[in-house]
């Protein structure tokens, strides 16, 4: 019986983070047996591809692939695992980022309700109070404006029928296609009661948190169309 979500999870050079990513899949309470694990390799060179296999083997009933993607470009390695998933629904998950246990039940519940894609809640996954507020002030925008990006479900045929991400972008690929079906009148949603939480480290690469602000103007840019290719 083939799977009803796919969970599509990019992984370049991840060997710290993605064995995390995984298990958070193992831990959801919708039934294991509904879901499967795309990986996407996009050239790794450390040993990511050996800790999801070794994953694998201690979870052999969630169906757990790698599909090789060499050329890097996180738009190009999600399009690989959409295309290679063989779910109904597809979830989009960072290497670095894991679900909360009820995610996939909440978004399910979304999709009885009619909706074909949708938005979640992303959360740093943190205790430190500036990294926790910077997230809450950008799920705050996206509320407040009705923005629909960063990590989302879709259905896979539809996903595949609008031509998936556009593979030159650098950032913000969630956001240019979210808002490329919302103006086609797909139905979306944005869900709010679960969420996922992501690795602040991003925000930690330059001293006194000065990337913090290198971050907001980047995304704050690439949410209105300028910048998306540039290097990130």
């Amino acid at each position: 019986m083939a799977p009803e979500v796919s969970i599509v999870i990019p992984a370049r050079n991840e060997e710290a983070y993605i064995e995390m990513a995984m298990e958070s899949v193992a831990a959801q309470t919708w039934p294991r047996e509904q879901l499967e694990i795309v990986v996407v390799d996009n050239g790794s060179t450390d040993t990511t591809v050996e800790v999801v296999r070794r994953f694998s083997a201690k979870q052999p009933h969630l169906p757990t692939s790698v599909v090789h993607e060499p050329v890097p470009g996180v738009s190009r390695a999600k399009n690989r695992g959409a295309a290679a998933a063989c779910g109904k629904w597809i979830i989009f998950l960072d290497a670095d980022s894991r679900l909360a246990p009820d995610l996939v039940a909440e978004v399910m519940r979304w999709t009885q309700q009619g909706f074909a894609a949708g938005s979640i809640s992303v959360v740093a996954d943190s205790r430190d109070t500036v990294d926790r507020a910077f997230f809450g002030l950008m799920e705050l925008g996206k509320r407040l404006f009705s923005l629909q990006a960063q990590m989302f479900y879709c259905a896979r045929d539809l996903f595949l029928e609008r031509g998936g991400f556009a593979e030159d972008l650098k950032l913000a690929e969630d956001r240019e296609f979210l808002l490329r079906i919302r103006r086609q009148h797909v139905p979306m949603c944005q869900v709010t009661g679960s969420w996922i939480a992501t690795s602040p480290r991003r925000l930690r690469r330059l001293p006194f948190r000065i990337n913090m602000v290198y971050m907001f103007i980047r995304w704050t840019l690439a949410n209105w169309g300028i910048g998306r290719r540039w290097r990130y």
